[in-house]
C-alpha cells in the first residue's frame, strides 16, 4: 500500500458507500426515491439498455417505472477507483445482477454488468454520482435468485464509517447518522456508550495519525430479525504519523446493526473488536 493509498483512502470508501447506495432503490423500493436522488448531482446523466436519462426528473420517471412485483440483486465483482483532478474519482466495477419477474414461469435472468461511474465532490466527505455508464456484457438465466440487498446495504454504511472515522477533519458529527440511539462500541481502547465519548475517542486514539484507512476482508452479513443484521469482518489498517512512520495492524469487528430502510444509512448498535496483529512499524 502506497502513501497516497493510505491517504486517498478516506475518499475512495466515501465513493464506496455512495456506489453500494446506489442499488437500494432497485432491492428495496419501498425505501423511497429520495434516497436514490441523495447521491446524484442534479445534472446527472445515467445511460443504460434503457436508454439515457439526463438530471433527476428523467431519471426517477425511468426508475418509477420499473414494476413493483420484480425482484432485483446486485452482486459486486469487483470495484476499482481512479483519481482525477479537483477530487473527482472514477470508479469502475464489474457486476453480476439478477432479476425475478421479467422472464415467464419464475425463470431467473442474470447480466454480466459493467459500470463507469463519474464522481465529484460533495458539500460533506461523500461525493455525487455525475454520470453512470452501464453496459451488458452477457446474459443468462440462473437457478435460483441471491438477495443482494442485506449485503449492499451493510457495505455501504461500513465504507460510510470508515470515510468518517479516517477523514483527516475528524468531524464527530456526521457520524450522529450511523449510529444507534444505545450504541456501544467497545474498542481496544474503550468501551464508548455515548456521543461525547464517541467524540473523544475521535479526536484522540482516532486522531493519532496523520493519514489512515482500512481494507476490508472476510465479510459476512447474518439478518438476525426484521431490520437487525449481524456483520463480522476484518480490517487490515495502515496509518502514517506525523513524523512520516507508516504502521500497520489487523482487527476483527463483530457489529450489530438496526436497518430503516428509508433512511440514508443503516445504524451502528454495538461493535465488538479482537485485535488479530497489534500496531506496529510496517515491514515488522
Amino acid at each position: 500500500m502506497t502513501e497516497d493509498d493510505i491517504r486517498d483512502g478516506y475518499k475512495e470508501h466515501a465513493a464506496l458507500a455512495q456506489f453500494y447506495r446506489w442499488y437500494q432503490f432497485y432491492e428495496r423500493p419501498e425505501g423511497g426515491i429520495s434516497n436514490a436522488l441523495d447521491i446524484l448531482t442534479e445534472d446527472v446523466t445515467v445511460t443504460s439498455g434503457l436508454g439515457t436519462a439526463n438530471g433527476h426528473d428523467e431519471y426517477e420517471a425511468r426508475v418509477l417505472q420499473l414494476p413493483e412485483t420484480w425482484l432485483n440483486a446486485h452482486h459486486v465483482q469487483t470495484a476499482e477507483i481512479s483519481h482525477g483532478d479537483d477530487g473527482a474519482m472514477t470508479l469502475s466495477a464489474k457486476v453480476t445482477y439478477q432479476n425475478k419477474g421479467l422472464l415467464p414461469d419464475g425463470a431467473v435472468r442474470e447480466a454480466d454488468l459493467t459500470y463507469t461511474v463519474a464522481l465529484i465532490p460533495g458539500e460533506d466527505v461523500l461525493p455525487k454520482l455525475s454520470n453512470v455508464q452501464i453496459e451488458q456484457n452477457s446474459e443468462s438465466t440462473a437457478e435460483a435468485f441471491e438477495d443482494a440487498y442485506a449485503e449492499n446495504r451493510m457495505l455501504s454504511l461500513v465504507h460510510y464509517w470508515l470515510a468518517l472515522i479516517e477523514d483527516p477533519t475528524r468531524n464527530p458529527e456526521p457520524v450522529r447518522e450511523v449510529l444507534a440511539d444505545d450504541f456501544s462500541l467497545n474498542f481496544s481502547s474503550g468501551a464508548i456508550t455515548d456521543f461525547d465519548g464517541f467524540k473523544a475517542w475521535l479526536a484522540g486514539p482516532g486522531s493519532q495519525v496523520a493519514a489512515s484507512t482500512h481494507v476490508i476482508g472476510d465479510f459476512s452479513v447474518a439478518a438476525v430479525d426484521k431490520g437487525t443484521y449481524e456483520v463480522s469482518m476484518t480490517f487490515d489498517w495502515a496509518g502514517i504519523t506525523p513524523d512520516g512512520t507508516e504502521l500497520v495492524a489487523k482487527t476483527k469487528h463483530d457489529w450489530t446493526v438496526e436497518n430503516d430502510v428509508t433512511e440514508r444509512f443503516a445504524r451502528i448498535k454495538s461493535v465488538d473488536v479482537e485485535v488479530l496483529e497489534p500496531f506496529r512499524p510496517a515491514g515488522n
